[in-house]
């Protein structure tokens, strides 16, 4: 491995930050995103029945906004029953654009990689053609410098559609992934306004 890295030249160093940054973003986005951690299963059921026991103390709603994504939405919901029904969607829209924000966070890092990384593979092979050219002279080619311009050119466009490709595949994965919770989240937000001015009238 570490003959390659030579063998690629300066240009492949950019390549391997941003592969190193882009797997520990994705590795990170892996742990948080996970169903479970941000729409626990029976959090608005146990939502529901605090509103219904009329128990709802600024500790139950403290407890309730670190539980999850989905439990912040909620405390935002069950902060303001005793508003009208418009006051208590806006309050809840205002945590659920936050909350979205949050579960957003890196994956433009994770895009700029994918988007980046073939350039910069490309700007490698624009190195490599360099040194290939700059290897000619009146007495022909240099052998050994026409080979490591070779190996520059080749070594940083392979990295650079390496790192891009699965970079690539993880962003849309978590783009998509980010959305359905989004998704989620307002029809469970949109429910609880339903059952709290539904029983009011």
């Amino acid at each position: 491995m570490l003959a390659i890295i030579q063998a690629a030249g300066w240009p492949i160093w950019p390549l391997l930050i941003a592969s190193v940054i882009g797997l520990a973003l994705i590795i990170e986005r892996v742990l948080y995103l996970r169903r479970s951690r941000i729409l626990p299963i029976n959090l608005l059921d146990d939502v529901i029945r605090v509103y219904h026991n009329g128990k709802i103390g600024p500790e139950v709603i403290t407890n309730l906004e670190q539980n999850s994504p989905l439990g912040r939405v909620l405390a935002a919901g069950l902060r303001n029953v005793d508003a009208p029904r418009d006051v208590m969607k806006e309050t809840i829209e205002e945590a659920g654009r936050g909350t979205a924000h949050q579960l957003e966070r890196f994956l433009t890092t994770l895009g700029t990689i994918a988007t980046l990384a073939p350039l910069m593979g490309l700007f490698g092979t624009v190195v490599g053609m360099i040194e290939i050219f700059g290897s000619q002279n009146a007495g022909g080619a240099n052998p050994a410098q026409l080979a490591h311009g070779i190996s520059v050119a080749l070594y940083n466009t392979g990295f650079g559609l390496a790192i891009a490709m699965p970079t690539l595949v993880f962003y849309r994965h978590f783009r998509a992934l980010v959305d359905s919770f989004i998704v989620d989240m307002e029809q469970q937000a949109v429910k609880f306004v339903d059952i709290v001015h539904g029983n009011r009238k």
